[in-house]
């Protein structure tokens, strides 16, 4: 059993244990709140703040975090005035249009690589779309040129009923040739406009498919170079850890 007397030793014990953590807990927060630091600012009518909990509100002309010792370890810039916001919001928009624009060359490029394998595929590419064009241009001249035939005629049957009525059947035609011929003549037109831009775009597509390749190789020749100092770095490292020997002598050991 325990005495009246060893209950009392207990007691203050726990009472003693108590006193000390709450003492640490205070002793800490105290410590936390010297990690805080402590704040410096200048209000609007210039009087100079010092405080360990930090404004409410930025101050216009920013703050300044203090440690124990007085000196300066965080600034705390002032708000953006709204010229400012707008310029960097400006300045943040254009910088993702210029990533959202090289993402989409990236893009590009890598389809342009797939697509062609050499130069001599470009111009294949190329000859083949411009063979193409270049046949319905003739095909749209030769009919044309058939058109302008029967226009040519039609002409003619229509002089030859002098002062008369011509034939209802007659002039439909020649409006339906006249009609055609126009249509062909806009088709020409814009299959040459066409063939301009086909050939274009394919001298485009090389010159991009050079600069990638010469891009390509400047990037593997830079790789190789830096391995190559890598590897005359680690020679000469290892190099210089071997003892050195005189020239022409070769070292012996003896046994005894």
């Amino acid at each position: 059993m325990i005495g009246s007397g060893q209950t009392t030793s207990i007691a203050a014990c726990v009472r003693a244990a108590a006193r000390a953590t709450i003492v640490f807990a205070a002793v800490a927060c105290a410590g936390v709140a010297l990690a805080a630091g402590t704040y410096k600012w200048t209000d609007e009518q210039g009087i100079v703040h010092y405080s360990d909990k930090a404004p409410p509100e930025t101050p216009s002309k920013g703050a300044t975090v203090l440690d124990k010792q007085g000196r300066p370890v965080r600034k705390i810039e002032p708000p953006l005035t709204p010229e400012q916001l707008k310029a960097k919001t400006d300045e943040e928009e254009r910088q993702r249009a210029l990533a959202k624009a090289k993402d989409e060359q990236a893009r590009k490029d890598r389809a342009l690589m797939q697509s062609y394998t050499s130069e001599d595929e470009i111009d294949i590419a190329r000859s083949r779309a411009v063979s193409t064009i270049e046949a319905q241009i003739k095909s749209a001249q030769a009919f044309s040129a058939d058109l302008t035939r029967r226009q040519q005629n039609i002409a003619k049957q229509k002089a030859g009923y002098g002062g008369k009525p011509i034939p209802i059947e007659l002039e439909r035609e020649s409006a339906s040739v006249d009609g055609e011929l126009s249509r062909q003549t806009i088709l020409i037109r814009q299959k040459q406009e066409e063939l301009v831009l086909a050939t274009a775009k394919y001298d485009t597509i090389k010159q991009r498919w050079r600069e990638i390749v010469a891009d390509q190789e400047r990037a593997a020749a830079a790789a190789a170079a830096m391995e190559a100092q890598a590897a005359a770095a680690k020679a000469a490292k290892g190099g210089a850890g071997k003892p050195a020997t005189a020239q022409g002598v070769t070292p012996t050991t003896s046994n005894k």
